[in-house]
């Protein structure tokens, strides 16, 4: 049974203790889904999380606008994880895709969150380019501005959901100002003409991943997600959402391997006594117990911060990803140095936790990143 006094911490209410609760009863009798058919897999889990009511908190209700609660974002991705690492991504990319509708979308727009907050349409979010992963500010596709709308021309590489979603959000150059002042946000259907799967990516732990190609996609003005020129600030503030949910998704694998590694030593013997009596081992366990609680109490004071009103935590979501992240890798590790042969065994958990954590260290601000965004709101005194 995993550690669950945390819930007991001042950082959360009575229904984010009820909702973790009903959760984790849902999560033992539903997952893991088979994993065969990956596409498949991730339809299932959007399929079953929405008919189940887990996916209302991914995005505002249209009929009764609430700012979304980040601490049950959390908790949802660290339960979902510790069980299964495709819930999570399924989750995870309902809300993430959905964000800029959420934040910044007009009515017409948020009709699709009836849609994605009940498991019928799939969501992606399309940010990343070949040559400006990290250097969002950089990025080269065009959206030019005509007497309909506007076209859009260019690719988005990495892209989560992409070749399952329904509709991207995709952020293009459309001119306003030099660098980040002059990028804009768009709404894009996946059946609009000119859309294309240009290739599907492999990776470690298999996720549904693209890089789409747009040929002079032509989209209505109404496409428009805020206002032009306002793109930069709406994808960053739908990062400075979700970016401490990583770092939950990160502890729930951390969470996880750590409980692999005590039963595992718990319940076998070396050198005539229990793996739990040596010292070397507890040196481990208590290693990795810190590490599990030093990252929850920055990822709840981060999605606490959120809640509370603050208008921006971008020093402490950044804390929050880079030590969740960064920890729960040395965490995962140490379990597979626990579990010796069968640490590396494929098909076991402990082994599919250490392909599923090392993307965590990359998507959504690179730990190199998350550092310069630190180092800078520490200068600048915020």
């Amino acid at each position: 049974m995993p550690d669950r006094s945390f819930l007991n911490w001042p950082f959360f209410e009575d229904r984010h203790r009820d909702l973790a609760e009903r959760l984790e009863a849902w999560c033992e009798a539903n997952l893991p889904v088979a994993h065969d058919d990956i596409d498949a897999a991730c339809r299932e889990l959007v399929a079953m999380l929405g008919r189940d009511g887990w996916l209302k908190p991914t995005a505002v209700d249209p009929e009764n606008p609430q700012p979304l609660d980040v601490r049950t974002l959390c908790i949802t991705r660290e339960t979902l994880a510790r069980h299964d690492g495709l819930a999570d991504f399924a989750f995870a990319m309902q809300g993430l895709g959905t964000g800029a509708i959420s934040l910044f979308g007009n009515d017409a727009q948020k009709e699709w969150l009836r849609q994605t907050r009940t498991g019928k349409a799939i969501s992606a979010f399309a940010l990343s380019e070949p040559r400006s992963g990290s250097d969002v500010a950089n990025m080269d596709m065009e959206a030019r501005k005509t007497s309909k709308g506007y076209v859009l021309s260019g690719e988005k590489t990495w892209i989560s959901n992409g070749g399952i979603a329904d509709f991207y959000v995709v952020f293009a150059r459309t001119g306003e100002a030099p660098g980040a002042k002059g990028l804009s946000a768009f709404l894009v259907p996946a059946d609009t003409p000119g859309l294309s799967v240009a290739e599907r990516l492999e990776v470690i732990a298999p996720h549904p991943l693209a890089r789409l190609k747009f040929d002079n996609v032509e989209v209505p003005a109404t496409a428009m997600i805020g206002k032009a020129g306002d793109g930069f600030r709406v994808a960053m503030s739908v990062l400075d959402v979700f970016r401490s949910t990583v770092g939950a998704a990160a502890l729930g694998f951390a969470r996880r391997a750590l409980d692999e590694s005590i039963k595992r030593a718990s319940g076998r013997e070396l050198f005539g006594a229990p793996m739990a009596d040596l010292q070397m081992v507890q040196g481990h366990i208590a290693d990795m117990a810190l590490d599990v609680d030093a990252a929850a109490l920055l990822v709840y004071r981060a999605a606490w911060t959120k809640d509370r009103g603050a208008s921006r935590v971008t020093r402490e979501a950044a804390m929050a990803k880079l030590y969740a992240t960064d920890r729960a890798q040395a965490v995962i590790d140490k379990a597979v140095q626990l579990h010796g042969g069968d640490g590396v065994r494929c098909g076991h958990i402990v082994e599919s936790l250490y392909r599923e954590i090392r993307a965590l260290r990359i998507y959504e601000g690179a730990s190199d990143v998350q550092k310069v965004v630190i180092a800078r709101q520490v200068l600048a005194g915020g």
